[in-house]
C-alpha cells in the first residue's frame, strides 16, 4: 500500500488552492473547477470544493471543521517560508521554532482554520532520520 494524498474540503476553493500554491511553490493542477491537486515528489495535496463531497456521501465532510490533522510539509528554510507568508497569513500558531526532535517549525492556520506545519530538519539526528 502506497500513502499518496490528502483532501481538504474547502468552501472556497480558489482562495484555498492560492494560499497553498504561494505558501508552497507549486502549481495547482486543476482537474475541473471543483478539484484540484498540489502534486510533490513525495505526496499530493488535493483541494475539494464542498460540491464534490455528495459524489462520496452527502454531508460526510465538511469544510473548515479540522481540529485534529496537521498538514506537513519540509521545506529547505523554514524561516523564508515565514517571511514569505507574513503578509498572507493571519494566525500564526507558532513563529519558527527547533523542537525537542530536531526540526525547525512553524505552524500556522491556512484560511479555512486547518493547521499546517512547514518545517525542516535542522540537528545531525533529524537530517539522517529524514534523509532519502
Amino acid at each position: 500500500m502506497d500513502f499518496v494524498s490528502i483532501r481538504v474540503i474547502t468552501g472556497d476553493i480558489t482562495r484555498l488552492v492560492d494560499f497553498y500554491e504561494r505558501a508552497t511553490g507549486v502549481r495547482a493542477a486543476w482537474s475541473t473547477e471543483d478539484f484540484a491537486e498540489l502534486r510533490t515528489a513525495t505526496a499530493t495535496l488535493a483541494i475539494g470544493s464542498t460540491r464534490t463531497v455528495p459524489l462520496f456521501a452527502p454531508g460526510a465532510a465538511h469544510p473548515a471543521d479540522n481540529r485534529s490533522v496537521i498538514l506537513e510539509f519540509r521545506v529547505d528554510d523554514v524561516d523564508g517560508v515565514h517571511q514569505n507568508l507574513t503578509a498572507h497569513v493571519e494566525d500564526f500558531v507558532q513563529e519558527p521554532t527547533t523542537m525537542p526532535w530536531g526540526n525547525r517549525s512553524l505552524l500556522l492556520r491556512d484560511p479555512d482554520g486547518n493547521l499546517v506545519n512547514f518545517f525542516t530538519p535542522v540537528t545531525p539526528a533529524a537530517i539522517e532520520r529524514l534523509a532519502g
